[in-house]
């Protein structure tokens, strides 16, 4: 065993090799154990989005899946593994149809599905689902403004960006100790 044949002289992979930080299996190459993770969805997230996009009409599994990234302005997408095996639940719960259209199954609702959908929606609002969804939308694009001050920025505007973050942290905290609805 060599270092050729990806294996470190020890019988391990080395890293990088075979699933590895950024080998096969890492989505784009990436390395997310060091500093990226994944964001996972909550619990039933997938089958909620799906059924509330279908009340919108007909739609395949590819087209779900870039919808409800865009829904959430891609904090969250879900993975094909997570998507086809939900719409065969749901195909096989009675709450959605699918046939074949140019190749491709889309997906319609049926009536118990419209009711189940609408019963979901209505949950949703009692709990304050996706509620982070805009909210993490503006926390990026801040994070990417404050990126490239850091990359581009003079010290001085490094400093006043260090402060504005001071400052909105204790306005936040201030915010969430006025409303009586937050103990």
């Amino acid at each position: 065993m060599n270092e050729e044949d990806g294996m470190n002289g020890r019988g391990r992979h080395q890293r990088g090799m075979h699933g590895g930080c950024g080998g096969p299996g890492m989505h784009g190459g990436g390395c997310e154990g060091q500093g990226m993770r994944r964001r996972r969805s909550p619990r039933g997230r997938v089958r909620r989005e799906i059924l509330s996009l279908l009340t919108g009409g007909p739609k395949h599994g590819y087209e779900l899946m870039q919808l409800i990234a865009e829904r959430n302005g891609g904090v969250w997408q879900p993975s094909p593994g997570s998507i086809y095996p939900t719409l065969s639940m749901l195909e096989d719960a009675g709450f959605i149809v699918g046939q074949e259209d140019d190749g491709r199954k889309v997906y319609t609702l049926t009536d118990a599905g419209r009711a189940e959908a609408e019963g979901l929606a209505s949950d949703a609002e009692d709990i304050g689902f996706g509620r982070e969804l805009d909210l993490g939308r503006e926390v990026r694009a801040t994070f990417q403004a404050l990126r490239q001050v850091d990359i581009v920025g003079t010290a001085e505007q490094r400093q006043r960006a260090q402060q504005l973050l001071a400052s909105l942290r204790r306005d936040v905290y201030q915010m969430l100790a006025e409303d009586p609805t937050n103990q």
